[in-house]
């Protein structure tokens, strides 16, 4: 399995705010005008899954599979082309400063690998960002 680990980044707001927005997915809706047009559309969401369009991979839906309050949110995909879990690991480096690390696991065989590796490790960073840009207050 290959797992792919985003630059932890940082975010001004305390880590129960993070995890609040976070763990209830129908708040990320601000997202979906943030996502590279034309190749990642945010297609449904509520409380605990999303659906993405991305292309040329296909349709993914992420169910919330696990919640730690204030520390752990991990996802695992109902519907995609590989299998594939994802966790957003919320730390609280000082008071009001939240250190947000994006992972994602995919099983991936030698013939897919060499055409997903650089798009996936790119592709976490890039939601790690997007997730720290977010409004937390």
């Amino acid at each position: 399995m290959a797992e792919y680990v985003s630059e932890a980044k940082s975010i001004a707001a305390p880590r129960s705010a993070v995890y609040a927005k976070l763990s209830d997915l129908s708040n990320l809706n601000a997202l979906a005008e943030m996502l590279p047009e034309g190749k990642v559309n945010l297609t449904a969401v509520d409380s605990d899954s999303c659906t993405l369009s991305i292309n040329p991979v296909g349709q993914i839906t992420l169910r919330i599979a696990e919640r730690k309050p204030d520390n752990l949110i991990r996802f695992e995909a109902d519907r995609s082309p590989i299998p594939l879990d994802a966790h957003i690991q919320l730390d609280e480096a000082t008071p009001g400063n939240t250190k947000l690390t994006v992972m994602l696991k995919a099983e991936l065989n030698m013939f897919v690998k060499p055409m997903l590796d650089k798009p996936l490790r790119e592709g976490v960073d890039k939601l790690a960002m997007l997730l720290s840009s977010l409004k937390y207050a």
